[in-house]
């Protein structure tokens, strides 16, 4: 790569890290501001909001366009637990009616649509996904916010799209089964410092939940294993005095 192409590429990564991070703010503001409770969203590339079931309502009538898609948001609340704290995108990993959020939001990003998933439909422009969590027993919002196409591939999810929608030779609708045989395939990698996202998440919540010193060196190497492949831009959002208590990558975990 020549000196010009290296700096260029340089500056666009600046550039991303940038814009996860204004993202992030604006998510955790907005969220935590104003107490937003449904489960996922889309936002657009102008900031607009939708529900998703709103979004696909707009979409079929043809009132938005997917590729102004840009963040696939995915909301929670109520939230104590110390995986979902401190590694929001790892607090996904658990095989739950609605999935994984990069799993959900990747497939819109290709086009694909469901009958019945209602997670699942055409957003082409999507750049980003976000995970919210809010913690009001202290106050706080968790928002992190990943590229999607760096993401899925250090997580090789497109192989194993791949693996399960080879046969379908183009066709945009995908059933439960499908998306559930990804999601199977997904969370059972060893992504993790050699562990899966059920095991690494065992591991975190006996250090911090039970205060188990031993799991010390196995929850460093799990953190740069997910800081690796998340590359996550992170914001905490105080509730009570509406400031950020940190904003970018360097609180400690």
């Amino acid at each position: 790569m020549k000196v010009d192409e290296l700096l260029k590429h340089l500056e666009n990564i600046k550039t991303d890290e940038d814009e996860r991070r204004k993202i992030a703010e604006y998510i955790a503001q907005t969220f935590g501001d104003k107490g937003l409770r449904d489960l996922f969203y889309v936002m657009m590339k102008d900031k607009t909001i939708y529900y998703f079931s709103e979004y696909r309502d707009l979409l079929k009538s043809n009132r938005i366009s997917p590729n102004d898609a840009y963040v696939y948001v995915d909301n929670n609340y109520f939230e104590s637990s110390s995986e979902s704290y401190f590694y929001p995108f790892l607090g996904q990993g658990v095989p739950l009616i609605d999935g994984i959020s990069l799993i959900t939001a990747y497939l819109s990003k290709l086009g694909f649509e469901t009958k019945y998933y209602y997670r699942i439909a055409p957003a082409t422009g999507l750049k980003y996904v976000a995970v919210v969590y809010h913690f009001p027993e202290v106050g706080r919002t968790v928002v992190e916010v990943a590229d999607i196409d760096i993401v899925v591939i250090n997580t090789h999810l497109p192989i194993l799209i791949y693996d399960v929608l080879s046969t379908k030779y183009g066709a945009k609708y995908m059933t439960n089964d499908e998306v559930r045989g990804i999601i199977s395939q997904f969370i059972s990698q060893k992504l993790f410092a050699g562990h899966t996202f059920i095991e690494a998440q065992d591991i975190i919540r006996k250090y911090y939940k039970n205060h188990d010193i031993t799991m010390a060196k196995e929850v460093e190497a799990i953190g740069d294993a997910y800081n690796r492949i998340f590359q996550p831009s992170r914001v905490v959002y105080d509730l009570n005095t509406k400031q950020f208590v940190v904003s970018g990558n360097n609180e400690s975990r």
